[in-house]
């Protein structure tokens, strides 16, 4: 049985709760934020942001190779995985280390992907988190594929998978939504709308309405949220689980935020936007207006505050420290995770290696 459009279309502004001065909105007030989840959800946001800072700096260093920032964007984040339970997957995207991070994932484990030394630096089953995926969309259909497995198996599982406005413009995006939507696959799919696809406009990427319409095609409901809204976020997210958790099949969620910083410390910036753009986003910082409805509601202090954000400099130092590690690699390594067990081509290339290793050892010896 069909949906009606009407049931598909999201709402014509994104739906916020909390305004750019941290003043709940009409909609915020009826909604009534539950207190303990954003002062939750702060905490996050501020160890979210000294995690960008640090890693920011570690790659001026030369400790990390690159590293995309998503500062302005945190509460995306922190949202996408404090909305979920414990049995559901997070999948996330290059940009989205804050959110794994917030997931309990160890952020020295997060960023060694970001160093070179492993293609993902954690379980991935430990805490139900996939690899950091740095191609456009590809991460999105295993999400379903996993989603689906899921359902299949009668698990409870709701499974986040998280990308940007450029990876709406790949074929897989568009692949994952058609086989979830068939399925009933309870997937949340989690746009990240920040303008920008590296040096591409959104206007140059879409001229649809907004990209939640984009899941009217396949009949998937859209919503669109105020990605810097803290409150929204967990709202908006939260009732999206709960309908694909409940059977309701996936959803599509739009968040309109801003990356406030480049692309990655490769990427100059300037080139394609200017300054004034990007000020104009400054005034709605999630942080600073998260923290001021909460010092407005006397549930966050100055004293309270300090000591988050000394929380959040400890895991700056842990991250330092894990960093400032030099690693010797192994090269025999390369061939243990590729597949459960070693093809026969695998095996090949790995003795090939092997020979090689033990060539260099036997001249160095000799020398």
């Amino acid at each position: 049985m069909h949906r009606g459009i009407d049931s598909l279309l999201p709402s014509e502004e994104p739906v916020q709760h909390l305004g750019a001065d941290g003043r709940l909105t009409p909609l915020g007030e009826s909604a009534k934020p539950d207190d303990e989840a954003l002062l939750e959800g702060y905490a996050a946001l501020v160890a979210a942001r000294r995690l960008n800072d640090q890693a920011y700096a570690l790659v001026r260093q030369g400790r990390l190779a690159v590293y995309p920032s998503s500062h302005g964007q945190e509460a995306c984040q922190v949202a996408a995985s404090l909305v979920l339970g414990r049995q559901d997957w997070l999948f996330p995207t290059y940009r989205d280390s804050a959110a794994v991070v917030a997931r309990g994932v160890d952020p020295v484990e997060v960023l060694v992907l970001l160093k070179g030394d492993w293609h993902a630096g954690y379980d991935p089953r430990e805490h139900q988190v996939a690899p950091q995926a740095t191609p456009l969309a590809t991460q999105l259909l295993h999400a379903v594929g996993v989603a689906h497995a899921a359902t299949l198996r009668g698990e409870d599982t709701v499974v986040m998978a998280l990308c940007g406005d450029g990876a709406t413009s790949e074929g897989d995006f568009h692949e994952a939504l058609n086989f979830a939507a068939v399925f009933k696959s309870p997937v949340v799919f989690f746009v990240q709308n920040n303008e920008y696809a590296i040096s591409v406009p959104l206007a140059r990427q879409s001229v649809a309405p907004s990209l939640a319409h984009k899941g009217i095609g396949y009949g998937i409901p859209g919503e669109r949220v105020d990605g810097n809204d803290l409150a929204a976020l967990l709202s908006v997210l939260g009732d999206a689980v709960t309908r694909a958790r409940d059977g309701e099949g996936p959803q599509l969620v739009e968040a309109h935020t801003y990356r406030m910083q480049a692309h990655t410390n490769a990427d100059d910036a300037t080139r394609y936007r200017n300054d004034a753009d990007v000020q104009a986003w400054v005034h709605r910082d999630p942080l600073t207006r998260v923290e001021t409805y909460l010092r407005g509601r006397g549930l966050l202090d100055d004293a309270k505050a300090a000591d988050l954000a000394e929380a959040a400099e400890v895991v700056a130092a842990r991250v330092r420290d894990g960093l400032n590690t030099d690693v010797e690699p192994d090269h025999r390594k390369l061939f243990d995770h590729v597949y459960a067990r070693r093809t026969p081509q695998l095996e090949e290339q790995a003795a090939l290696v092997a020979d090689e290793l033990s060539r260099e050892t036997a001249t160095e010896d000799a020398r």
